[in-house]
């Protein structure tokens, strides 16, 4: 106890002759890291295995600091180094698809490029195709491409290269059909792929009432940056997966939201909400004169 505390002491005896500049910089940047990481990991399984991690290390350290150091721990020392290496390796094959993501969203930056904008008669087209699924209660999965291709998963399916309508991809999930169990892929505007097989997430990070479906969605969504619509067989609910996170329950007003703000341009996406908001304000008007 006397060591650690001699150590803490010498610690801070040093931090009092460090340049504040030099320290102020180093703990916003540090700072900044941790945050980065707590947010990235948050509501993931990596976060409870890095709590598990960092308490298993704290208790470690402590308790090879607390050693009386004249009794000679070479051997307990020796350990712990191989320990932190084996630590080490656990970490990379643990946060595997953690590491993956993170990789990924480095390399989605907007310095490598703006991901691909979509219309509003495509936004529309989509809404449209949900709302007649979810009403009807077929199940269906679109994954729309942004900067991140899905060109290996549409080897897995069925080119279409189609024009994207409401009709056609109501067609492509009607129960029966042969593609109509597997993902649709979205691509410039288009339906470029049908019958795909979507990398499913882990059991754990999807709650135990959601399919398959979501289950591929939401494992998608954590590898690359493509918006996932969701439609529910057994309820009809519409949900969307992006960037690691599943959105469940949308309405139809809801998916249109989400859609403009993550796939359209700012200004085309500030002129689509005056307009809907025009829209709702003719519909309640004329609804109001109807009444009276």
């Amino acid at each position: 106890m006397v060591d650690l505390i001699n150590a803490i002491r010498n610690y801070l005896y040093r931090v009092v002759h460090y340049d504040p500049v030099v320290v102020l910089v180093e703990m916003v940047l540090i700072g900044l890291v941790v945050w980065w990481v707590v947010s990235f990991l948050r509501g993931t399984r990596g976060e409870s295995l890095i709590k598990g991690l960092a308490v298993i290390l704290a208790t470690v350290y402590l308790c090879i600091m607390l050693l009386p150091k004249d009794r000679g721990w070479d051997r307990i020392e020796f350990l712990y180094g191989k320990f932190l290496l084996f630590t080490f390796i656990a970490v990379v094959v643990a946060f595997q698809p953690e590491l993956r993501r993170a990789l990924g969203y480095i390399g989605r930056a907007r310095i490598f490029g703006a991901p691909w904008r979509y219309e509003q008669e495509e936004i529309d087209a989509l809404v449209e195709s949900a709302g007649y699924l979810s009403r009807n209660k077929m199940g269906a999965i679109i994954a729309i491409e942004r900067k991140v291709g899905l060109g290996a998963l549409m080897e897995s399916g069925v080119i279409l290269d189609a024009e994207l309508s409401a009709p056609l991809l109501n067609t492509i999930f009607y129960p029966g059909t042969p593609l109509h169990d597997m993902g649709v892929i979205i691509q410039h505007g288009r339906i470029a792929a049908a019958g795909c097989q979507f990398p499913l997430a882990e059991s754990e990070d999807v709650d135990a009432s959601l399919g398959s479906r979501h289950r591929a969605a939401l494992g998608l969504a954590q590898e690359t940056d493509a918006v996932i619509i969701v439609v529910s067989e057994e309820t009809g609910r519409i949900s969307i997966a992006t960037e690691g996170q599943l959105h469940v329950g949308l309405g139809v007003d809801g998916l249109r939201q989400m859609l403009c703000t993550m796939l359209m341009p700012p200004k085309r996406r500030w002129l689509s909400r005056r307009g809907s908001d025009y829209e709702s304000s003719q519909r309640g008007d004329r609804s109001k004169q109807e009444t009276s």
